[in-house]
């Protein structure tokens, strides 16, 4: 419609608006054009009906015969948070005109008009937390030993990622995955898999057990119970970590008055390669124990 009418409108005006009529009948023409872009191209236009041609309620698109798109009737100047989408922040104590002035919402003396009270307080009665029994114990001197089988070392040793000929200490087990690197106080032996170790091996753990000791001895070996507190146990397992930090690796710790009888000599570091052989003291507490 709006195509007929500047149709009309330029066979009304002077020669000079011939060309823009050959611009509405070209075939080629394949892009729409805005009245404005019209507009600018007769400047010298003094028809009445040709100047008022661009007005603000003609927002619309004008199409010719082969156009391909239309102009958006949204502009980004148009876009608006939807209402109720945003909400101005509570200003407290701004005064009375603000509605939350002098005492902010907080009213009249009293205890909610203060700085608060503790966590879990009802009012001077006994709390929840002394109200329910205590169940259960923990006990903070326990310690946790990560267990590992001598059939898992004997599989090891025939897959070459162990030397039976050294001294197996638990960083050689933490390095060849026998053991998870997440190691609390130390690593237990255990006996599974005792009739696969047929040749004498070496070893240093923190607990054993009865069958693990006697596989062990029978195949010629020997096990060694060691103490490491904690720094000396991180430092026989990561001493990378000391030489990155430029310390020096700590010194043996004695073990505890508690712990003495459960252990045999006092860990090394770093990570020995070769064993040593027992004292007489230590041969009698092994047999002993």
């Amino acid at each position: 419609m709006l195509s007929r009418r500047l149709s009309s409108l330029l066979s009304s005006s002077s020669s000079s608006s011939s060309s823009l009529r050959s611009i509405l009948t070209s075939s080629s023409n394949r892009f729409p054009i805005r009245p404005t872009a019209l507009i600018s191209a007769n400047p010298t236009s003094t028809s009445p009906h040709f100047s008022n041609l661009w007005k603000p309620h003609l927002e619309a698109p004008v199409w010719f015969s082969h156009g391909i798109r239309a102009y958006s009737l949204l502009s980004l100047n148009d876009l608006r948070d939807s209402k109720g989408r945003k909400h101005k922040r509570k200003r407290k104590g701004r005064g009375i005109g603000s509605g939350l002035g002098k005492t902010a919402g907080r009213g009249h003396k009293g205890q909610k008009a203060r700085g608060g009270s503790k966590l879990g307080f009802e009012g001077g009665q006994t709390p929840l937390r002394r109200r329910l029994p205590k169940r259960g114990f923990n006990n903070p001197f326990s310690l946790t030993f990560q267990p590992v089988g001598l059939g898992k070392i004997a599989k090891l040793i025939n897959a070459g990622k162990i030397d039976s000929s050294e001294l197996i200490t638990m960083k050689t087990l933490k390095d060849t995955g026998a053991i998870g690197k997440q190691i609390e106080d130390g690593v237990r032996l255990m006996g599974r898999g005792a009739e696969e170790i047929k040749w004498p091996i070496h070893l240093e753990v923190s607990r054993v057990t009865v069958r693990a000791k006697e596989a062990v001895e029978a195949a010629g070996g020997s096990v060694r119970r060691v103490y490491y507190n904690k720094l000396g146990f991180r430092a026989l397992l990561k001493p990378e970590w000391f030489e990155k930090k430029g310390r020096l690796l700590p010194k043996p710790a004695r073990p505890p008055p508690k712990q003495r009888d459960k252990v045999d000599s006092i860990g090394r570091l770093p990570a020995p390669t070769k064993p040593i052989p027992f004292t007489s003291e230590e041969n009698a507490t092994a047999v002993a124990a």
